[in-house]
C-alpha cells in the first residue's frame, strides 16, 4: 500500500460537481505539483480555493480539501479535488495526478486500505457496498447500522465468550496448581457452548429478514399465454412496462421491475407463457420461464377465471411443490369456469379493472411473515459469506457437543472452540486471505 492512488468519486458525467479522491502517503505532494496554490503546510482537514493547472495553463477551478491521516477515512493522506462536473475536465485532472505519480485505484481500494489500516472491518466494509445499493429507507438504515459496527459488535460478543472459555481452560492444563482459578469443567462447557449455539440459530434466522429487507424478493410471474401476466406485472408496478395483447406468445423473453411495498423491494420478472410451442424463439422463453421458477424466492401463478385447468397448467403446478407461490386467478370480470376448489393461497384479480391487486399484497405479506421483521432494531448480519461461515460454526459446535457426550479430553475440545473462535474472526476480518479480499472489494466501484 506505499502507492498513492487517485480516481473519480462521483459518477462519470455532466453534473454541477465532481469528485477526485486521492490516498497515500504523496497525496499532498502530488496534488499540490498540479495546484495554483501551496498547500504542503496546511492545516489538516481544511478547504482552499484555487485552480488546476498544466505548467501555466488553468484547466479548472477548485476546491481542494486536505485532510492528513489517520485521521481520514482510509488512515492515510487523503486530498479531495472538487471539480466542475464534465467528463473532459474531470477526466483531464485525474490524467494529471496520474502523470504526477498516482496509480489509478481499484474498485473498491479506498475501502480496502480502510480495513487494511484497521479503520474498519470486514462486515463494516461490507456495509459501505450495502449502504450504496440500498433501495428502501430500512435496507438504508440496516446497512447503516454494519458501517457504524453494530453488526460487528454481536459477533465480537460472542468471540469474547469463547475468549474466556478458552483462557480458562488454557490456565486449568498450565496451571492447575492455582486454586483461586474457576476449574471449567465439562457441565460448564456444555453450558456456555449452548448459549453461543443458540446465539448462532438466532443470527441465522433472522439473517433470512435481513436478507429480505436486503436483497428484496425475487418473484417470478409464470402461467400459461394470455393469462394476464403482463397486465400484472403493469398493474403492480403502476406503469405500462410490459407489452400487453390478445395474441399468444406475445412476451418472448423474461421483462424485469421493481416494485417496492412496506419497505420490502418485489424484483418481478414477468416471464413468456409456457406451453409446448414449434416457434424456436418462444421455446427459448418457455426454458428460461421454467428455469426462473427454480431460481424465484416467489412465483406468482397466473390462471384464468373464464378457462378450465389445462395440462399446461398441470404441469406448471407439479414444479410449483415444494417452492413458495400464490395462485392468482385473473379475470374475474369474465364468467366462472376454473375449478378452484383444490388450488392454494389464491387471490382473486381483475387485471383489467385493477380489482383486488391489493390482496397480492397482503398474501405475500403473510407468506414471508413480513409483519413480525423487526423494523426498529436492524442489526442484521445479511452477507452470504458471513451465513455461509456461520454455518461451518455449527458443525464446530456439533463437534464440540459430541466430543463433551463422549467425555473426550478437555485439550481436545479446546481444538473445536478455536476453531468456533477463529471462523467468527473471519466474519469480521481477525483472519482473512487475500483472494477473499480480492474478490469482496472488486465488486466497489471505483474511487469507493
Amino acid at each position: 500500500m506505499e502507492d498513492t492512488i487517485a480516481a473519480i468519486s462521483t459518477a462519470l458525467g455532466v453534473g454541477a460537481i465532481s469528485i477526485i479522491r486521492v490516498s497515500g502517503t504523496k497525496a499532498i505532494e502530488i496534488v499540490n505539483s498540479i495546484f495554483s496554490k501551496d498547500i504542503s503546510n496546511v492545516s489538516s482537514h481544511t478547504i482552499h480555493y484555487g485552480f488546476i493547472v498544466e505548467k501555466n495553463e488553468k484547466v479548472d477551478e477548485v476546491l481542494v480539501s486536505v485532510m492528513r491521516g489517520p485521521k481520514t477515512f482510509t488512515v492515510e493522506d487523503v486530498v479531495e479535488i472538487n471539480a466542475h462536473g464534465g467528463i473532459n475536465t474531470t477526466n483531464k485532472i485525474l490524467e494529471l495526478l496520474l502523470v504526477h505519480g498516482c496509480r489509478l485505484a481499484e474498485p473498491g481500494e479506498f475501502t480496502k486500505r480502510a480495513f487494511l489500516n484497521g479503520r474498519i472491518d470486514l462486515t463494516e466494509a461490507e456495509g459501505v457496498m450495502d449502504l450504496i445499493n440500498s433501495e428502501t429507507d430500512v435496507a438504508r438504515k440496516m446497512a447503516l447500522n454494519q458501517v457504524n459496527g453494530k453488526v460487528s459488535s454481536m459477533i465480537s460478543m460472542l468471540r469474547d465468550n469463547l475468549a474466556g472459555i478458552i483462557s480458562n481452560i488454557e490456565v486449568n492444563i498450565d496451571y492447575p496448581e492455582y486454586d483461586d482459578i474457576k476449574v471449567m469443567t465439562l457441565a460448564d462447557i456444555s453450558l456456555q457452548i449452548g448459549k453461543i449455539e443458540e446465539n448462532i440459530n438466532k443470527i441465522l434466522k433472522e439473517s433470512q429478514s435481513g436478507e429480505i429487507l436486503k436483497n428484496g424478493i425475487k418473484t417470478a410471474i409464470v402461467g400459461k399465454p394470455n393469462v394476464g401476466k403482463s397486465s400484472l406485472l403493469n398493474r403492480l408496478i403502476g406503469e405500462e412496462k410490459a407489452i400487453v395483447t390478445s395474441i399468444k406468445g406475445t412476451t418472448r423473453d423474461s421483462v424485469e421491475a421493481t416494485f417496492n411495498f412496506d419497505n420490502i423491494v418485489l424484483n418481478l420478472v414477468d416471464t413468456a407463457g409456457i406451453r409446448d410451442t414449434s416457434d424456436l424463439v418462444e421455446s427459448i422463453g418457455v426454458s428460461k420461464s421454467l428455469k426462473l421458477i427454480e431460481e424465484a424466492d416467489l412465483i406468482l401463478f397466473v390462471l384464468n377465471y373464464n378457462e378450465v385447468l389445462s395440462e399446461e397448467d398441470y404441469v406448471i403446478l407439479d414444479k410449483l411443490q415444494n417452492k413458495n407461490y400464490i395462485t392468482i386467478i385473473n379475470k374475474i370480470d369474465l364468467d366462472k369456469k376454473i375449478d378452484d376448489s383444490k388450488l392454494q393461497n389464491v387471490v382473486y384479480v381483475s387485471a383489467l379493472e385493477d380489482k383486488n391487486i391489493e390482496d397480492i399484497k397482503l398474501k405475500i405479506k403473510k407468506l414471508f411473515n413480513l409483519d413480525k421483521i423487526k423494523t426498529d432494531d436492524l442489526t442484521y448480519l445479511t452477507s452470504a459469506r458471513s451465513k455461509a461461515i456461520l454455518i461451518k460454526v455449527l458443525d464446530s459446535v456439533k463437534a464440540v457437543k459430541d466430543g463433551l457426550i463422549k467425555d473426550m479430553p478437555i485439550d481436545m475440545i479446546e481444538i473445536d472452540l478455536k476453531n468456533i473462535w477463529n471462523l467468527l474472526g473471519e466474519i469480521i476480518g481477525e483472519s482473512y486471505d487475500e483472494e477473499l479480499l480480492d474478490e469482496l472489494f472488486s465488486r466497489f466501484c471505483v474511487g469507493k
